[in-house]
């Protein structure tokens, strides 16, 4: 019976597991693997660490697939160093995808289906009855992501600077002071505008607890973010109709941590698609990405 590997490579941490059919034999966890966030040095060094703890696990020294899928996979040079790293540990076939890509596998297992992604950062892809694919957002921190964990954390303290210049009430600088320690306002501003900058991304629990204690500021980010999520997908899907002459309805799912954690976001982007379109099917749980890697890697074994 085959072995096979899938990883799910995010922008905080990588998780892989390996399977012998049903049974999983091996799950483990490591830092990220995006070169963008962590350097090449240390990215290769993550997933050889991942590798060598899931074999260890497994009791293996070869596999016969592995699907892996990391954000900006696309970007020269990104697939080139995974594909080499599993040449090393003898992986028969393989392939590496977006991280999206596994996603929407996840939730629809090459089927036709929308998957909103807002975890660290932010994207929209889906999949058309006949195989066409579409796509909205995900164009980095620093271009967009809008409705991700960055987005949430770096527009709370940008409207909360503004908050501040009009004297209205929020908590938002208070709470992000001491989490980032810095005692004066100045100090703030200038450890947000630092090179490498501070993780905006870790602010969208506070952002998110201060929002259910009626911080106006923090609300209207996070409703903000709702919109911009449930936008995304109906972008998605008017392409998606248009591209294949579709009427049925496409159904929706969604992962990462911002839908997952935040029910105020999760609950308006479902309320607001359901607005839009009456007939939509939006999922109620998280899709767990990783399985759209094993998924495929099973279809790649064959």
């Amino acid at each position: 019976m085959t072995c096979i590997l899938g990883i799910d490579g995010g922008g905080t941490n990588t998780r892989g597991i390996i399977r012998r059919g049903t049974e999983t034999l091996a799950h483990a966890q490591c830092g990220s693997i995006k070169r963008l966030r962590v350097g090449a040095e240390q990215a290769a060094a993550n997933l050889r660490s991942l590798m060598r703890e899931l074999y260890q696990q497994a009791g293996i020294h070869r596999l016969d697939a592995a699907s892996a899928g990391i954000a900006s996979a696309s970007l020269p040079g990104v697939a080139e160093w995974i594909q080499d790293i599993f040449r090393e540990w003898n992986v028969e076939r393989f392939e590496v995808v977006g991280d999206e890509v596994i996603a929407l596998d996840a939730a629809f297992r090459g089927g036709p289906g929308i998957l909103q992604i807002a975890g660290t950062g932010s994207n929209c892809i889906g999949r058309a009855e006949s195989g066409a694919l579409e796509s909205a957002g995900g164009y980095s921190s620093t271009l967009g992501d809008e409705g991700s964990g960055y987005w949430i954390g770096l527009h709370a303290v940008r409207r909360a600077l503004r908050a501040f210049d009009r004297d209205q009430p929020t908590h938002v600088l208070d709470e992000v002071s001491a989490l980032w320690q810095t005692p004066t306002l100045s100090d703030l501003v200038q450890f947000g505008n630092s090179t490498p900058g501070p993780d905006f991304a870790a602010l969208a629990p506070t952002v998110a607890r201060l929002a259910d204690s009626g911080d106006a500021v923090a609300l209207d980010v996070l409703q903000q973010a709702a919109v911009d999520l449930a936008d995304f997908v109906l972008t998605v899907r008017e392409k998606l109709r248009s591209a294949d002459a579709q009427q049925a309805e496409i159904p929706v799912a969604w992962t990462g941590s911002v839908l997952e954690k935040i029910p105020l976001v999760r609950e308006q982007f479902t309320r607001i698609l359901q607005s839009a379109a009456p007939g939509i099917s939006v999922a109620t749980t998280a899709t767990v990405a990783i399985e759209g890697a094993v998924w495929r890697a099973q279809q790649l074994a064959g």
